[in-house]
C-alpha cells in the first residue's frame, strides 16, 4: 500500500503522499487494492506506470472474488482480465500473490495446481498459504512445495512471531492485528527465485529486532546464490511500517554494504521546524 494518510508528516509531506512519493523511498509495494477492488482500470494502470521508476516493482495480490469467493473454481476469464490490465505494467512486476483463505486446505490444492499450470511464465507468483494442513510438514505440505519448486513459484513466508511476541493488553491495534493474522508456524523455504516475506512486526523495537536478526542471514544468502527476496513489512496498525521498513533495512545494509534508504520527505520538513 501506499495510500496512507498516516504517513503524511513522515514518509510523506504533511500535504503529500502518493506512489511516486513512495518509491522515492521504497523500491516494491505490496499492492492491496486489487484483492478488494479487482482488475484496475486502464487509466488508473497509467498512471501508476508514470508514477514508478523502472525499478520499483508492484507485488499485486489477485482479487478476493477469484481467491476467497470463487476459491479457484472457474476463474480462467476473470484472471485473464486481470491480468491484460495490469500488461501495462510488465517490467516492473514483482511477485503476484494468491493469498488463499484459511479454510483452503489440502484437499483444494488440485485446483491451485491447474492455475499454476496455466499461469504465465514471464509474470512472476507467489502463493500464501493459511490452513494449519501446510504448517505440519506432512504429505499435504510435502506436496505443497514440490508443486511450487516445479512451477518455479515462491512461497509467501508470513512471519507474524513479531505480533504474537506479547498479549494484545489494551492496544486496539494490536487487538485487531491479531484478531485478522493467522497464528502460524513460520516455514522459512524459497522455493523458487523471489523469496517474498511478509514480516508483521510489534510497537516494540527491541522485539522486532529481535526476530529480525535470523532474517538478516537469511537474506543475505539468498542475496549471495542470485535470489532476489523481497520483504513486506507491517505494524499491527501501519503508521510506523515506514519507520520500521527503513529500520530492517539498514540492519541487512550493515551486512551486505547496502546504499541507505533516503531520508523522508515528511521527515526532512520536519526538522527544519525542530529544536
Amino acid at each position: 500500500m501506499w495510500a496512507n494518510p498516516d504517513w503524511r508528516g513522515g514518509l510523506y509531506p504533511p500535504h503529500g503522499g502518493g506512489l511516486e512519493e513512495y518509491a522515492r523511498a521504497f523500491t516494491c509495494v505490496e499492492g492491496n487494492t486489487t484483492f478488494y477492488s479487482g482488475a484496475p482500470r486502464p487509466e488508473t494502470v497509467a498512471a501508476w506506470a508514470r508514477q514508478a521508476p523502472p525499478g520499483f516493482r508492484f507485488c499485486f495480490k489477485l482479487p478476493a472474488a477469484l481467491t476467497h469467493e470463487r476459491r479457484l473454481v472457474d476463474i480462467e476469464a476473470e484472471l485473464d482480465v486481470f491480468l491484460t490490465a495490469l500488461e501495462p505494467l510488465h517490467d516492473r512486476l514483482g511477485p503476484l500473490m494468491i493469498q488463499l483463505p484459511r479454510d483452503f486446505g489440502g484437499d483444494e490444492l488440485p485446483r491451485l495446481e491447474a492455475l499454476l499450470a496455466r499461469w504465465p511464465s514471464d509474470i512472476p507468483c507467489a502463493v500464501e498459504v493459511r490452513h494449519t494442513d501446510f504448517f505440519h510438514k506432512g504429505s499435504v505440505e510435502r506436496h505443497f512445495n514440490r508443486m511450487l519448486i516445479t512451477q518455479g513459484v515462491d512461497r509467501v513466508m508470513l512471519d507474524v512471531r513479531p505480533l504474537f511476541a506479547t498479549p494484545a493488553g489494551e492496544h486496539p491495534g494490536v487487538q485487531q492485528a491479531q484478531r485478522e493474522k493467522p497464528k502460524r508456524p513460520l516455514h522459512v523455504l524459497s522455493t523458487g527465485s523471489r523469496p517474498l516475506v511478509r514480516y508483521i512486526g510489534h510497537h516494540d523495537a527491541a522485539i522486532n529486532e529481535h526476530y529480525f536478526a535470523a532474517w538478516i542471514e537469511r537474506l543475505s544468502l539468498w542475496i549471495k546464490q542470485g535470489k532476489t527476496p523481497y520483504l513486506m513489512v507491517h505494524t499491527p496498525d501501519n503508521r510506523q511500517a515506514p519507520q520500521l521498513a527503513r529500520r530492517l533495512h539498514d540492519r541487512l545494509a550493515e551486512r551486505l554494504a547496502l546504499p541507505p534508504l533516503p531520508a523522508f520527505p515528511g521527515e526532512a520538513q520536519a526538522s527544519l521546524f525542530g529544536t
